[in-house]
Formats: C-alpha cells, structure tokens, sequence
C-alpha cells in the first residue's frame, strides 16, 4: 500500500470542531485553484528530473499535472505525499499524489488524462481494484519520474477521523500488510502531507484537525497492548512443537503492537509497517534499545525450543517495558 508517512506531529489535548465551524474554516481556507498557491506548497524542495526523452519533471509540471487532475469529475482536491512532502526526498524518489475524491469518480476521464502525460500504454484502475483500503489509482511514469496516483474517498476519510477521535481502530487485512492497515492511516495521511489542490478547502480544513493527535487514540494503542501480551501467551503453546513459522508471526505482531502504541504515547501517526520498529525506536520516551531489541527478538529465531522461547522471554520483556512508557500509572 502506498501510503503518506512523515512527519511528526505532536500531541496535545482533543478539540472538537462542530460541523459549522468545519464549515466556517473550509470556506476561509479554501485556496484559489492557479499555479501559484500550488507552486509555493511544493517550493520547499521538489527536485528536478529529466527524462529519455529530455523534459523535465520540475515544480511547473506538477503543478499543470494536479490541476488537470482536481478538474476530473469526482476529484475534491489532491495533495503530495511519501518523501516529498516531508522534504526527504532525492533525484530518484516517487511523486505521491493523493486523489481526493467522492463517487462518482470518472475513471474513463482520469485515464484518459494518464495515457495523454504518461503515455498509451496508461492504465488507472477503479475505486477499490487495489484492495478495501489501499482502493486504486495508477502507477505512472512522467518524463521519467514515477508518479503515483493514489485514490481516497473523502467521505471514508472523515469517518475514519472521526473513528479515531474516539479512540476506536482496527487493523484491517489487506495484502501487502502483514500486520494490517489501522483505519486511522487515512487521517494520518492527510494529516502529513501536503495540501495542493484543494477545491472545496475540505481537505485544509480537516488537515488542521488532524494536527492534534487524538488523546483518545493514544489512549487506545496503549490499552491494545492487553493484545500484545495474549499473543505472546499463545506463542509460548508453539514452542514444544518447535513451530517456528507460527512463533515468528506472534512475534511479528507483537512488536508492531508496541510500535504503534509508542507513537500514539509519543502523539506522532504512524501510517507504515515498513520502518515502523526504527520510527519507534527514535521517539524520546523509546526504551532504551528498542529498535535493535525489537530487530533481535526475529533476528536468530531457529527451530529448536530453546531458541524460541528465549526470543518469547525477550519480546515479554521489551513488552514490559513499552507498558511502563506507555501506562505509567499500572
């Protein structure tokens, strides 16, 4: 799943915002839809490409390129995500788009607007084609840059929101993650990237939202740690048949449990299985050594007994240890 990770967002108390003040900041904050306030989003570091055949993927282009994108029926804005929103990036990194829109989306308009910058052989697909939660979009290539372009259904968005201000979550299958995608993935999303087209300033106005990490969400990653704990009880009956395949997939859990629910203590989303245990580890209030703790509980696994309950005894403790960060006051 192509997904919008960056930066960090800090935590602080819940706010809640009544539908007319929602109302009130979309229509104060909703930009014009020209080149310039597109330009000025993505001038803090979007790197020149050029392509076989001489053009140049640069700041001008993708700004032609979103706003003939936001103008396909359906599309409610588009914004930048992955490394390039964070600033991160390097001359061979992907160009994130996230397609912002509500159903009807007019996929024959969107690909014929692929094949005319990408090329004939184009293809975009229909909401939903890549799975419940990773929906659709298209894996472009523009004047030899990558570019992807990645669907979410505002509506879906806002309700995942509103989910998570709650503090309520799951983690849901969808292939390519192993742990599952948390519902609340589309509110960090949108919380990290970059707001470039927005038509309706929906999407500015939810993104101010989502800059306060929900208390009730970090509340909740921490309490989901009872799961942690019930994974590793159930490891422990695999041992003595030295089923090692189903050891590592306990354990694979386990330390993704504990790596959202320090980001979550930390008020920082956390929107990617991959690099997750290392984003953890760097969080301030980390236990000492998490990452390479976390890394070592999978690294030499084996298939003799011994082996794996030992890995069990040092994921329990590294457990334990994520708890009293987590639930200071148990």
């Amino acid at each position: 799943m192509r997904v919008f990770d960056g930066s960090d967002v800090q935590i602080s108390g819940l706010s809640l915002t009544p539908p007319s003040e929602l109302c009130r900041i979309a229509q104060a904050a909703a930009p014009e839809r020209n080149p310039g306030s597109f330009s000025v989003l993505l001038g803090h570091g979007v790197a020149q490409r050029v392509g076989e055949d001489g053009r140049v993927l640069d700041e001008q282009r993708l700004t032609d390129l979103a706003n003939r994108v936001a103008e396909v029926p359906g599309v409610i804005g588009v914004v930048l995500g992955g490394s390039r929103a964070r600033g991160e990036h390097s001359e061979d990194s992907d160009v994130d788009l996230g397609l912002y829109y509500r159903p009807p989306l007019d996929v024959d308009a969107l690909g014929a607007l692929a094949r005319e910058v990408a090329g004939p052989g184009a293809e975009v697909t229909r909401p939903g084609a890549w799975g419940p939660w990773v929906d659709g979009g298209a894996w472009l290539r523009i004047d030899g840059t990558p570019v992807d372009w990645i669907y979410r259904d505002l509506d879906r968005v806002v309700a995942c929101w509103r989910a998570a201000r709650r503090g309520e979550f799951t983690f849901n299958a969808q292939v390519g993650h192993p742990l599952g995608v948390p519902d609340f993935t589309y509110a960090g999303e949108l919380a990290l990237a970059e707001v470039l087209i927005d038509s309706t300033g929906e999407l500015t106005a939810l993104r101010q939202q989502m800059a306060t990490y929900p208390v009730a969400l970090a509340q909740a990653l921490a309490a989901g740690l009872w799961e942690a704990g019930f994974t590793l009880d159930i490891a422990r009956k695999a041992v003595s048949r030295a089923d090692t395949t189903y050891v590592a997939g306990c354990l694979f859990r386990v330390v993704l449990l504990c790596a959202h629910a320090l980001h979550g203590r930390a008020g920082r989303w956390l929107i990617n299985e991959k690099g997750a245990i290392a984003s953890a580890g760097r969080l301030p209030a980390a236990p000492a050594g998490f990452t390479a703790r976390a890394h070592g509980v999978l690294a030499h696994l084996g298939d003799r007994p011994d082996r794996l309950s030992a890995a069990i005894a040092a994921a329990q403790t590294l457990l334990d240890d994520v708890r009293a960060v987590c639930n200071p006051s148990q």
